[in-house]
């Protein structure tokens, strides 16, 4: 409660108290509901004053319309009333009248707080004898009487029950007569009857008059606990949470951090206080917070559950995690405070996630290594895939190289003195000088004995060598210059894996990194050993197939004839050409056969299967026709007789168009053995398929054959072909026919310049095929 001066003694006559001195009496001091207040000379002075029970004044003046009006004294407080026990109280020390503040000072330019609206403190300021001079308009909402009920009225008698009065008047006599502020609280009685607990600052103040007066400050309890009980939560749950709280200003730097944030960030919560999170941690990741920040400010719209990953003082050597959400602070007034950061620490999710990524990337590669490498039978194409699936996903730059002994005898066994390599591919995830450093494909070198690459083939071990400074570069470098090459490109990590095959240690792969920051580790070495392990076996197969191709394509070479300049009436080209896509030669040949009288024989076959038995087959075939030419036998019995022989070369079967042109006669007698129609062009005519008894192929048995003749003339020319000419995965075999046709329908200088044309755009280069083609022209006889 408010009050007013110390009771005077009752018993004391009215003429004991003090009377105002002549500066007192002569000035006038204004009413704050606007009129003069009256000298306070003019106060009849009668007895004690009593704030409580007053008697009717002499002079009534409607309280409504003048505050601190004058009253008559009250009357003396009834003695024999019972005290009631003071409530809780602090003392507060005497608050002095505020100094005039000197005109020249600027105002304050900062928004007010909210709290004192927040907890609608009321002010009353009291008359000495207990009388209300003032009543702001939170009192009115406070206690429920307007300012004209107010004013004028003892605040005991308007406010405080009976039983509350006692203790009112002793507070209010100590408050006024010593001067010590009181606080605690009282239950006053509202004008509607109902008692609500308040909260009171209560000060004595004092006028240039010296005139004392009761200033009381007071806020509804309820409302006070329960934002001090709202203050009290929030500190300790900022204090204890163990997520990162913090609070920035308008110009984003920390007003306030938990404990918990300060642990994160391992700086204390001072060192935070004034300082922008830009400033403590450069981090780009951190700057693009403080960037969210700004826009938090600005717009208003909070931020939820943005993932940032950075290093702080709390763990400088590795990253760490946080879930952090943003929000504007606002005062209810609408007026911005800040931002508010809330960080939650997920690191170890976030390196789970990693792992988990980690793990899949690994398999994804493995899955590409699985489906890219070793898709041809071709050493080079090989290793080069397995360089093109480690760029770069695991590694900056790549190289791929073999022991040449393997290559050359397909052996492993290097010899004496140190290993040789042949480099068969690099790979670089950029454009660097490191690629000049880098053993080009083809090349053949020696590594020096403490190379990874040597050392990885001498042990059949990988090597990892997780850091290399710029001095120990030079380890995985082939020379000096090289050396120099990769210290200027920043590599910085290297391993070697050995490729092993079939228990050999057949070559060996180079890894680097330099733009890529991270070393290698144990798993980056696991992942290249995986994908190693297959590729070898890749790179093996490869490398006994051109061994065995060589062999097979040799040994077809040297079973095709050597073709003689000169037969009677004929002009004469052929070629042979392997099979690519798979690298296998196949049973594929022709045959040119001189006869008596003048005749040759004209043979192209086809020996199903591929490799070095097929090329075997047709080897036994050929001698086999080339006899049966010599017996003078027709074209249908010479098929007969190697239809018998290739019952017994089982598996094997064979087509074969056998031909047999006698000058003299001017005609062809041809037979055919489920092979594809020569082609015949006149030299007045388009060229035609010729209709021949097709025949079965060669080791069905028991089917017969037939002869057909034909006349030629010179400038005739008869075309026999094998199927890999024409026959494709994706054409039918009609429209490929109909394109030799059309290709053999343009004029030609000579056969020679024909078989170059037809193997040039009818067969595709990765041919899956091999090809034996034969042109034979006429010619008049004895030319």
């Amino acid at each position: 409660m408010s009050g007013g001066t110390r009771h005077p003694d009752p018993d004391q006559p009215e003429t004991a108290r003090a009377e105002p001195g002549p500066d007192r009496a002569a000035e006038p001091r204004p009413d704050p509901a606007g009129e003069p207040r009256a000298d306070r000379s003019a106060r009849p002075q009668t007895g004690p004053v009593d704030p409580i029970d007053p008697v009717d004044p002499v002079d009534p003046v409607d309280p409504a319309t003048v505050s601190r009006a004058d009253h008559t004294t009250a009357p003396e407080v009834d003695q024999d009333r019972p005290v009631r026990p003071r409530p809780e109280h602090t003392e507060a020390p005497d608050q002095a009248a505020p100094p005039r503040a000197d005109r020249a000072t600027e105002p304050e330019t900062e928004q007010p707080t909210g709290l004192f609206d927040l907890l609608g403190v009321a002010a009353v300021l009291l008359e000495a004898d207990g009388r209300i001079d003032m009543w702001s308009p939170q009192a009115e909402e406070l206690f429920g009487y307007d300012r004209a009920e107010a004013v004028g009225q003892y605040a005991a008698l308007l406010l405080l029950s009976p039983e509350n009065r006692d203790a009112a008047i002793e507070l209010f006599a100590e408050v006024m007569e010593t001067g010590r502020g009181w606080a605690g609280a009282f239950p006053v009685r509202r004008k509607d009857g109902g008692t609500r607990t308040v909260e009171f600052r209560n000060m004595r103040l004092t006028d240039h008059l010296g005139d004392h007066y009761a200033l009381g400050l007071a806020t509804d309890r309820s409302t006070l606990r329960r934002v001090e009980r709202d203050a009290a939560l929030s500190a300790r749950l900022v204090t204890q949470a163990p997520i990162g709280l913090a609070v920035l200003d308008t110009e984003l730097r920390y007003v306030a951090v938990n404990p918990a944030l300060a642990a994160m960030h391992g700086l204390s919560e001072a060192d935070h206080v004034g300082r922008r999170l830009g400033e403590l941690f450069p981090d780009t990741a951190f700057q693009a917070l403080e960037g969210s920040m700004r826009r938090v400010l600005d717009t208003g719209v909070p931020l939820v559950n943005q993932e940032v990953v950075g290093r702080t003082a709390a763990d400088p050597g590795s990253d760490h995690a946080w879930m952090t959400s943003l929000y504007r602070l606002e005062d209810h007034q609408g007026h911005t405070l800040g931002v508010a950061k809330v960080a939650v620490e997920v690191t170890d999710r976030y390196r789970a996630a990693q792992e988990a990524e980690r793990a899949q990337r690994r398999v994804r590669l493995i899955a590409r290594g699985s489906a890219r490498i070793g898709t041809t039978l071709e050493v080079e194409r090989t290793a080069q895939e397995l360089a093109d699936v480690l760029v770069p996903d695991l590694a900056d730059m790549a190289a791929v190289d073999l022991l040449d002994s393997m290559l050359r005898t397909g052996r492993t066994d290097p010899g004496e003195g140190p290993p040789l390599f042949r480099a068969l591919a690099v790979k670089t995830a950029y454009p660097t000088d490191a690629a000049g450093a880098l053993v080009p494909p083809g090349r053949l070198t020696v590594y020096h004995a403490g190379h990874p690459a040597a050392q990885s083939v001498r042990t059949g071990r990988p090597v990892l060598i997780t850091h290399l400074d710029s001095g120990e570069v030079g380890r995985v470098a082939a020379d000096a210059e090289a050396a120099r090459l990769l210290a200027r490109a920043g590599v910085h990590t290297d391993m070697a894996v050995p490729l092993i095959a079939r228990g050999q240690c057949i070559g060996v792969m180079g890894l680097a990194r330099a733009r890529n920051p991270a070393p290698f580790d144990a798993d980056d070495l696991e992942l290249a050993c995986e994908l190693a392990s297959r590729a070898a076996l890749s790179i093996d197969n490869a490398v006994l197939h051109q061994h065995t191709r060589s062999t097979a394509e040799a040994l077809q070479r040297s079973l095709l004839p050597r073709l003689s300049p000169h037969h009677p009436g004929l002009e004469i080209a052929a070629r042979y050409r392997p099979a690519q896509a798979i690298g296998e030669v196949g049973g594929d040949w022709y045959d040119v056969i001189p006869l008596d009288g003048d005749r040759t024989a004209l043979a192209v076959g086809d020996v199903m299967g591929s490799g070095i038995a097929a090329a075997a087959t047709m080897g036994r075939l050929r001698t086999a026709t080339s006899t049966l030419a010599d017996l003078d036998l027709g074209p249908a019995r010479v098929l007969t007789h190697l239809d018998r022989i290739t019952l017994g070369l089982d598996p094997y079967i064979a087509t074969c168009v056998y031909a047999v042109h006698d000058p003299r006669l001017a005609r062809l007698e041809v037979a055919s053995a489920g092979h594809l129609p020569p082609v015949l062009i006149p030299s007045d005519g388009p060229p035609r398929l010729l209709d021949l008894p097709t025949g079965t192929p060669l080791g069905v048995g028991g089917v017969s054959f037939e002869s057909t003749t034909l006349a030629l003339r010179p400038g005739d020319q008869l075309v026999l072909y094998t199927d890999g000419l024409v026959e494709t995965r994706d054409d039918p075999i009609d429209a490929r026919l109909d394109e030799l046709l059309r290709l053999l329908s343009a004029p030609s200088p000579s056969p020679e310049d024909t078989c170059d044309r037809l193997l040039r755009e009818l067969r595709h280069p990765a041919g899956h095929d091999d090809v034996a083609l034969l042109i034979a022209r006429v010619l008049p006889l004895g030319s």
